[in-house]
């Protein structure tokens, strides 16, 4: 569980530099700046609890364990800006100027993303899964 919680971290932290770099580009900066918190990698490595939520869920349709997913991951977004805003006085993402967020800490305009993000979270969790086994199978600690 430890290991796949530092693979998420790190998976997560690559992930939201590519997406912020690309949302650089959209702004005019041909240079693909991207950029992500330390306090970020925790956060996604948090993912490692929704896999018994996959194992759970599975066999649900596509359209479910997306909307599954979309729930938990904007439920983690909003708790931990709060524990963030609550330990550090602020929270590294700041959604206030969309009309579209509660509170700053999330916006409903990621709700696509966020969809996406869990079902894209199932073939990782998958991926490694099999990797496991086959380290295993070869003896490999």
């Amino acid at each position: 569980m430890r290991k796949r919680f530092v693979i998420y971290g790190l998976l997560g932290l690559c992930a939201e530099i590519l997406w912020t770099g690309l949302g650089s580009m959209i702004n005019g900066n041909m240079k693909l700046t991207g950029t992500t918190c330390i306090w970020m990698f925790p956060i996604y490595g948090l993912s490692v609890f929704l896999e018994p939520i996959h194992n759970r869920i599975r066999y649900f349709s596509f359209f479910t364990r997306g909307v599954v997913y979309m729930v938990l991951i904007f439920a983690a977004e909003f708790s931990s800006g709060l524990l963030l805003k609550e330990l550090l006085g602020s929270c590294p993402w700041n959604y206030g100027n969309d009309f579209l967020s509660i509170y700053g800490l999330i916006t409903l305009r990621y709700i696509p993303v966020w969809f996406a993000a869990g079902l894209i979270f199932e073939k990782i969790h998958d991926t490694l899964i099999r990797i496991e086994h086959i380290i295993m199978e070869a003896g490999v600690k």
